[in-house]
């Protein structure tokens, strides 16, 4: 239970930082969205340590698995933040989030692949609505707020779009696979978790500073607006958070269960987006249609087979689709 809280607890500030950082790169560039949020997680993660007492917890990774968690930052940090800055930046958080939301689709094939982890009848009913939504979410909608003239207008690239929204929802579909299979070497505890997610979070601002040095890239990181800071440092916030209790979760739970519950951010996502950029987003039917449809998808995903046996009614076939495992 306390693995899905913290799932649920992730998908909501990630949500949040995906609606901050949104509103950051509309006259921000991708670069400063990665210069600010990616080495923000460090500190982060240090004064977290003692928190967690996790300071002993560093020495119990063995260099492989060290080497894998450092894989996952740069992945998930890296490759999926910037992909994501970038679709967002292209068309939106909106328009961005359902085909996003297909990262379950790689993590749970991995999970299968790689941890041994099981599918069920029910489960396949899940995974078929969450490739679903996106599929409804899949056209060009008119926003339905009338832009304020203080508003940046915003003409969607569907194809930039489109391309970097699936480039990060493989890298967050990879990424989980190699933290939890890191993790059940030496212990599954909030304390490894914590410490797991510092060793992530340095490797990938190794590769951020890295860019640095290029002197292109410290014109654009000078030329920052204050206004464009303080969004960004608000999303760094929250997906520090997001990032400490993603990792605390995988600790406690198995991938299957925590993945579809992070597929909750669709609909967080949603209402956060229109509470902070109602003038700068897509709220079409089709988006609002899409992002449920996943999400009744990750909730069938998330229940337990027990439960499914105790609240379905006596049938032979339905013992039999819920009795159905693979592989």
């Amino acid at each position: 239970m306390l693995g899905v809280f913290l799932a649920l607890l992730s998908a909501a500030t990630f949500a949040f930082n995906n609606a901050a950082a949104r509103r950051g790169v509309l006259s921000g560039s991708v670069l400063q969205a990665m210069a600010v949020s990616v080495p923000f997680g460090v500190p982060f993660f240090l004064i977290c340590l003692p928190i967690f007492g996790s300071f002993d917890d560093l020495w119990s990774f063995s260099w492989l698995d060290a080497t894998w968690l450092a894989l996952a930052g740069i992945i998930h940090f890296v490759v999926g933040r910037y992909a994501n800055y970038r679709s967002q930046k292209a068309i939106g958080a909106n328009l961005s989030g359902p085909i996003q939301d297909t990262n379950i689709l790689v993590a749970l094939a991995l999970a299968v692949w790689f941890l041994g982890e099981i599918l069920t009848g029910p489960m396949i009913i899940g995974i078929v609505l969450v490739v679903l939504g996106p599929m409804l979410a899949f056209e060009r909608p008119k926003p339905v707020a009338t832009p304020s003239p203080r508003a940046v207008t915003f003409k969607p690239a569907y194809g930039e779009g489109f391309f970097y929204s699936a480039v990060s929802a493989i890298a967050y579909g990879v990424s989980p696979i190699l933290v939890r299979f890191s993790l059940e070497s030496g212990g599954l505890t909030l304390g490894r978790a914590v410490a797991a997610g510092l060793i992530s979070y340095v490797a990938a601002t190794v590769v951020v500073m890295a860019a640095f040095v290029n002197p292109g890239a410290w014109r654009d990181l000078r030329s920052m607006r204050a206004t464009d800071f303080g969004w960004f440092t608000v999303a760094s916030v929250f997906v520090g958070i997001a990032q400490m209790t993603r990792y605390m979760a995988l600790a406690l739970a198995p991938v299957s269960i925590v993945a579809p519950m992070m597929r909750l951010i669709s609909i967080f996502r949603y209402y956060f987006s229109w509470i902070l950029n109602r003038d700068y987003e897509s709220f079409s039917r089709g988006v609002f249609v899409g992002t449920v449809v996943s999400l009744i998808g990750a909730v069938i995903l998330a229940i337990r087979m027990d439960i499914w046996v105790s609240i379905l009614p006596e049938s032979d076939w339905l013992t039999h689709f819920t009795g159905w495992r693979w592989p």
